[in-house]
């Protein structure tokens, strides 16, 4: 099973059981689907960080309180901001499928997330090559809703990207996304290559979720 597979059985909340060969065919099939009706884009920009005190954090002339995005960015003198997308036809296709596939609609959402996080994976890579050239290292991607990491500063990062007229990815007045296979994201860029601190499932209390990743390694 490779990574993205992996991630989509994950996120169908499978954890360490077995996955019958239906499911996987689905998944081998949606991923195909939503492959083609994806128009995946992203917008970033560069910030100055500033973190005063303990939890605090300035992202330019943005405040956030958080730990976790706190020790997250230890160390760090700027961050990237960044939001991405599948755009607007793969929430399409799933809602298309829903009508008359549940099952299938339910894989394609699992399928869809792991699909956002290899291109966010992919775009950080080669990334992060480039600042490694110029001296730079990343930190892990640390969304908001991670650990106390509010899900609603998403409002000022769209803002501040100028996401909604670059890439068409705005929010609703209930702090959702859309579309909704979307992302909101900082990546912390230091002078030094630090063992990367916690990030995503690493940072969430929630021990017993059937969704966590295995933890085990950075």
């Amino acid at each position: 099973m490779d990574k993205r597979t992996g991630e989509a059985v994950r996120y169908l909340g499978y954890g360490n059981h077995a996955v019958d060969e239906e499911t996987l065919a689905l998944v081998e099939s949606s991923f195909l689907e939503l492959s083609e009706a994806a128009d995946k884009r992203i917008v970033y920009r560069i910030f100055d960080l500033h973190t005063p005190d303990d939890g605090q954090v300035f992202i330019d002339d943005y405040r956030i309180d958080s730990r976790h995005l706190f020790r997250n960015l230890r160390g760090c003198e700027k961050v990237v901001l960044l939001g991405a997308t599948l755009g607007g036809q793969v929430d399409l296709q799933i809602r298309r499928a829903a009508l008359t596939e549940m099952a299938r609609a339910a894989v394609m959402q699992a399928c869809a997330a792991a699909l956002l996080e290899e291109y966010l994976d992919g775009w950080q890579e080669e990334f992060g090559r480039e600042m490694k050239e110029k001296g730079w290292y990343l930190r892990p991607r640390f969304s908001p809703g991670y650990g106390d990491f509010s899900v609603l500063c998403q409002k000022q990062i769209l803002r501040m990207l100028d996401a909604p007229r670059k890439i068409g990815l705005t929010m609703t007045d209930g702090y959702m996304l859309t579309p909704s296979k979307s992302v909101t994201a900082v990546i912390g860029i230091g002078g030094t290559d630090l063992a990367c601190p916690g990030s995503g499932c690493e940072e969430c209390e929630k021990k017993d979720c059937i969704y966590r990743r295995n933890t085990g390694e950075c």
